[in-house]
């Protein structure tokens, strides 16, 4: 049986379940670092990129994202999206398959998210954070803006 326990941190309420992650009062599990582990995920049609790293944060009730890396044609990529789990659409840019980028909240640990270009859905999919908080799994399907079926599945580790 997991028992509750409660401290002042830095003036931040934390609670936490023995046994089970920390978690900061009005944090959401998604803020930090997260690196993709490329041979963890799968990319159809393909290529996967080299690298990935997508940093969070908080600002009010958005998070603000970036994403930087390497393409598999090892071109450079920077994208950057803030979102709120209100499933309404927010701009994203550097994401050539897609300029608007909706979320919904599903629990504390899973959202699922839509993406639009020219004003139509054209990318649906989930995002699952592990029960530790270590593992952060995006599952993509959809049609990229080359008009190639996608299913992809990204495996991100927090660093």
């Amino acid at each position: 049986m997991h028992t509750l326990q409660r401290a002042v941190v830095f003036g931040v309420v934390v609670l936490a379940l023995s046994g089970t992650q920390s978690l900061a009062q009005g944090t959401d599990q998604i803020v930090g670092t997260w690196e993709l582990n490329v041979a963890r995920s799968k990319f159809s049609p393909g290529p996967a990129p080299k690298s990935e790293t997508r940093t969070y944060v908080m600002a009010g009730a958005d998070i603000k994202a970036t994403a930087k890396g390497v393409d598999g044609a090892g071109k450079p990529i920077t994208a950057t999206w803030t979102v709120n789990y209100d499933g309404k659409d927010r701009p994203q840019t550097g994401n050539p398959d897609a300029e608007a980028l909706s979320l919904k909240r599903i629990d504390a640990f899973t959202a699922e998210f839509a993406q639009k270009r020219a004003g139509k859905v054209v990318i649906t999919g989930t995002r699952t954070i592990s029960r530790d908080g270590k593992v952060m799994t995006i599952t993509t399907k959809g049609i990229d803006a080359q008009g190639q079926t996608i299913n992809n599945v990204e495996v991100f580790e927090k660093r």
